[in-house]
């Protein structure tokens, strides 16, 4: 049975797809598509879907509990983008 890709809102610790997305998240990237290169090699995402699941994450309790500083640095990231809209 395949592994569901998320189960935010549930209990539990992260599948590990999304720790590995949150693990991809902490390195640094040369180049956008360094990164999404990445995003396809490891994980075997779209680019697309990879960040739909990234910004869930970044709701999610099991993810702060996981990664703080990670989470809280995309969540500024993501603060200051919607505050220049």
């Amino acid at each position: 049975m395949p592994e569901p890709e998320s189960t935010a809102g549930t209990s539990g610790a992260l599948s590990p797809r999304e720790q590995g997305v949150l693990a991809l998240e902490r390195r640094g990237w040369a180049s956008a598509g360094a990164k999404e290169r990445a995003v396809r090699e490891e994980l075997g995402l779209a680019p697309v879907r990879y960040y739909q699941l990234l910004n869930a994450l970044l709701d999610d309790p099991r993810a702060l509990a996981h990664d703080p500083v990670t989470v809280n640095r995309l969540r500024r990231v993501r603060d200051a983008r919607r505050e220049e809209r």
